[in-house]
């Protein structure tokens, strides 16, 4: 009896479509999704005791591999001294102190519990600092599920955006300009026309939520440029990004430095630890200093920064990014010939140990372009994979992950469950 198909049908009597995230619920994909039961290095196991490399990584943060005897560690003796206290502790300032001495362009950080709360915060912060009311997305970036972020293009250039979300009120995003990814003209226009009003510009340096996208290196300067020029605040959600493609994020290999960062995910070592952070005279602005406010009764909860520092040490070790990019790539080039050899229209990029697969002949580089990948293709790929125990992220617009347990033995067992699920697709 297939256990994954009766828990399935138990969660969605108590909880909606059954799942506490979207994506978990394979609706993109078709099918019943899998419930974990554990993990360890790469790999983990479904309900039925099915084993599957897993290529998701809690969609990042098990950079180091699943259940590390370090970082369980680390979280074992945190528990033994207790689970909260809602007031402050050293590995709080540990964490800080971290952070601020990896990623430079941070001087001052605050910690939270989860992606949307830092962007959520960084974007209040911005307009509290500013006094301004209009910020600058993009379409594709996603920045969590705060009201103001839940948004889609508007109906024509420099229109501001319409929510994306049943329960987001039009006056909630009509301060939100939407502009599309990796072109600077758009951006030249809107500071053009709303310069001295615009609070920020907030976006994903390395996507992750169209599936892996880069910006363009042109069309962060030119942002970097503008902000500047015009006061605003530059903002990288590097929530997915930061400590996953390289040890100082994405702006370390751009060399372009944020007025604020939003980190998560690779923070919290797999639970829930993400911060913001930046210049010290933006960060003043926050209360109790000033007049921006933001609170959270975890924040800096102890168990979860004990899981983080660990995390954060581990990936320190000499040459580890040399060898997680190298491992990534060596998949990613794996794909493409076997795609190549069966006629198959497909492409694959990486940075670090963030990939995307695109069925489509070259990478895309803007929205748009992404949209035009064979998602019929890639869900018939998805649970060819999944049947010879490969899990790969359940929607044609993830970004995937490797993590530093993904050695060469797993990588060629993964290009082997390829061949098949390329074949199938020529049937």
């Amino acid at each position: 009896m297939d256990q994954n198909s009766l828990l399935f049908a138990r969660a969605q009597q108590t909880t909606p479509g059954g799942v506490n995230s979207p994506v978990r619920a394979f609706r993109s994909v078709g099918g019943t999704p899998r419930f974990i039961s554990r993990a360890e290095g790469a790999y983990f196991w479904d309900a039925n005791d099915q084993r599957y490399i897993d290529y998701i990584g809690s969609w990042g943060p098990a950079i180091v591999g699943h259940a590390h005897p370090i970082v369980v560690q680390a979280v074992q003796e945190a528990v033994t001294r207790g689970l909260s206290f809602g007031a402050p502790t050293e590995a709080e300032i540990l964490m800080a102190e971290e952070i601020c001495k990896l990623v430079p362009s941070i001087e001052q950080v605050r910690l939270v519990s989860s992606g949307t709360e830092a962007t959520m915060s960084a974007l209040r912060l911005a307009r509290g600092a500013t006094g301004r009311d209009k910020i600058i997305k993009f379409e594709g970036c996603y920045h969590g599920h705060a009201d103001a972020l839940l948004v889609k293009a508007g109906s024509g250039l420099l229109t501001f955006g319409n929510p994306s979300s049943a329960g987001v009120p039009e006056d909630f995003t009509k301060h939100t300009l939407v502009l599309d990814y990796n072109n600077c003209q758009q951006l030249e226009d809107a500071f053009a026309a709303f310069g001295d009003q615009i609070a920020c510009v907030i976006v994903e340096p390395v996507a992750g939520n169209m599936n892996l996208m880069r910006a363009q290196t042109e069309f962060l300067q030119t942002m970097r440029r503008l902000c500047t020029q015009h006061g605003s605040v530059l903002i990288f959600d590097e929530v997915m990004s930061g400590f996953r493609v390289a040890l100082g994020g994405a702006q370390s290999l751009y060399q372009i430095t944020p007025d604020l960062t939003a980190l998560g995910k690779v923070i919290g070592g797999g639970l829930p630890v993400a911060a913001f952070g930046g210049r010290a005279d933006l960060m003043a602005h926050m209360a109790p200093l000033g007049k921006v406010y933001q609170a959270g009764t975890l924040s800096g909860n102890p168990v979860a920064v004990a899981a983080g520092m660990a995390t954060l040490k581990l990936i320190q070790a000499p040459d580890f990014y040399t060898l997680l990019s190298a491992q990534t790539e060596k998949l990613m080039a794996g794909l493409r010939n076997v795609a190549k050899a069966h006629d198959v229209a497909f492409s694959a990029d990486s940075v670090g140990g963030m990939f995307g697969i695109y069925f489509r002949s070259e990478v895309p580089t803007t929205y748009a372009e992404m949209m035009t990948c064979d998602t019929a293709a890639f869900n018939k790929f998805f649970h060819a994979m999944l049947e010879s125990g490969v899990y790969l992220a359940p929607s044609a617009f993830e970004a995937g992950f490797v993590s530093a347990q993904h050695n060469d033995e797993i990588i060629a067992t993964t290009i082997q469950a390829a061949q098949q699920a390329m074949a199938s697709l020529q049937v």
